[in-house]
């Protein structure tokens, strides 16, 4: 039989931390091992009580995202938070949370995250998706030039340098030239990682096509 996930749930909200514990009791898969109302008191219990996820409210008696970098060296943390505002989930995030799930959200979906986070996956609303993935695009769109854009485009799509080169009217030669220069701007060693970053980043498909 599979391991249950321990659980910690951080919540200054008496109510809201007392139904959710409820709620999860009820999945034989799922163990709540601690409960803490104030984010002071988070790191102590973490090395008092080891947990696989840290269920951790974003607005407590204060603003907890801070913390969140710390929390993360001990467990992994699922953020729960009641605001919809997406730079908050993608900060929480960028400090080491593994998931994001607003509080308004059906138990359903918060199990799955559960589940998820607990496998190693990183769990977020597909607006908060979304917004990263617009982050991660900006980069690129600063560091190369049209051209090399549109030659990776092109690379991504399955194309050998020499047909990227007769689509654009330019040298195989050059195309060569062109990787080359991307290669070292976005720190990749070869097409197949190009072609990862750019699916990854957003940039493999274009009207162009």
């Amino acid at each position: 039989m599979t391991e249950s996930v321990r659980l910690m749930v951080a919540d200054d909200h008496a109510l809201f931390r007392q139904g959710l514990k409820s709620l999860l009791r009820r999945r034989r898969e799922f163990q709540v091992v601690a409960e803490v109302d104030r984010a002071s008191e988070v790191a102590q219990m973490l090395a008092a009580t080891p947990c696989d996820v840290l269920l951790l409210d974003l607005q407590m008696e204060r603003w907890t995202i801070d913390d969140i970098e710390n929390f993360a060296t001990a467990t992994k943390v699922l953020v729960l938070t009641a605001s919809e505002h997406t730079d908050d989930a993608v900060s929480a995030l960028k400090m080491g949370a593994r998931g994001v799930v607003q509080k308004r959200f059906a138990i359903e979906t918060l199990m799955q995250a559960i589940r998820a986070v607990a496998d190693g996956l990183v769990w977020a609303p597909p607006t908060v998706q979304a917004e990263i993935a617009a982050q991660w695009r900006a980069p690129a769109d600063k560091l190369l030039t049209d051209r090399e854009l549109e030659i990776v485009r092109f690379v991504a799509s399955g194309m050998r340098n020499a047909e990227v080169g007769e689509k654009l009217a330019i040298s195989e030669a050059t195309v060569k030239t062109h990787l080359n220069n991307i290669f070292h701007k976005l720190g990749l060693r070869d097409r197949v990682e190009l072609t990862l970053y750019a699916i990854r980043h957003g940039l493999a498909t274009a009207s162009r096509f």
